[in-house]
């Protein structure tokens, strides 16, 4: 079958070796580029995520499976460095926000954000996404007894359970081109008595200090690994790769330890 790429979109979320320099997103997509797994999971998704849609809309379920696939198999210094590359200006925080094609993902075009229980309601019936949001909550739940209210060591962790949330009922992105807040595209306007379990799982995502602790932790920090990631002498199947069940909580490390399990599941 043929597949139609948005021109415009497919730039910002190819990118470009003729977009401005400094840009950090630009870089990561480059990066995914030269490599050659991440190359082709994420071709598999635009492919799926930026076909031409059909009357009843974009093949959602492909998409967030494609999504869900790039996230499970691809090199985890690359895919992060395109989910939370940082940015200063408009032209690349909106490559950032349609990295992962909201529009297919969990919006659709020209309609109003769905309340938020919506998304809640239908990730907690789903046995794909329900285990990595439980492990979302694990992984970036605050600590108020550690010094800065976040679990020593705790940052990959929680970035892996975020980007695992990908591709799921509840995928969130950047909420505008004006700073780094991240949400699923939902609101709370219409929740009725429900209001405060509406408040309380957006506030996951819009309230979460480790969260956003880790997001910055990534960005001092992810230069070097991206380098090594980039190196032609390394090992492709070097530890970055791997992943602790020993991060995250103490009661929730073996849960921690099935999500790379769950990921790789024919659920996908």
């Amino acid at each position: 079958m043929a597949v139609c790429l948005a021109p415009v979109l497919l730039l910002l979320v190819l990118g470009s070796s003729s977009s401005a320099a400094q840009n950090r997103c630009v870089d990561a997509a480059e990066a995914c580029t030269a490599n050659a797994r991440c190359h082709r999971l994420r071709t598999e998704y635009v492919a799926q995520c930026l076909r031409r849609a059909a009357p009843g809309g974009c093949p959602r379920a492909r998409c967030r499976r494609a999504l869900r696939r790039f996230f499970a198999r691809g090199p985890p210094a690359l895919t992060h460095a395109l989910l939370f590359c940082p940015c200063g200006g408009p032209a690349c925080a909106e490559r950032r926000r349609q990295t992962f094609v909201p529009a297919c993902a969990f919006s659709g075009p020209g309609l109003a954000p769905p309340s938020c229980l919506v998304p809640l309601d239908a990730c907690e019936h789903s046995q794909v996404c329900r285990p990595r949001l439980l492990a979302f909550q694990a992984s970036c739940a605050p600590a108020p007894s550690a010094p800065d209210g976040c679990l020593r060591d705790q940052a990959p962790s929680c970035l892996r359970a975020y980007a695992g949330l990908v591709g799921t009922a509840v995928t969130p992105n950047y909420l505008d081109n004006a700073s780094a807040r991240v949400a699923p595209w939902c609101d709370c306007g219409a929740s009725g008595n429900r209001r405060e379990e509406c408040e309380a799982f957006r506030g996951l995502f819009t309230r979460n200090r480790c969260l956003d602790s880790a997001i910055q932790t990534f960005d001092g920090g992810w230069l070097p690994i991206l380098q090594d990631q980039l190196d032609p002498h390394r090992d492709p199947e070097h530890s970055v790769l791997q992943v602790s069940s020993a991060d995250g909580p103490l009661g929730w490390s073996s849960l921690l330890s099935m999500l790379p399990v769950l990921a790789l599941q024919p659920l996908l």
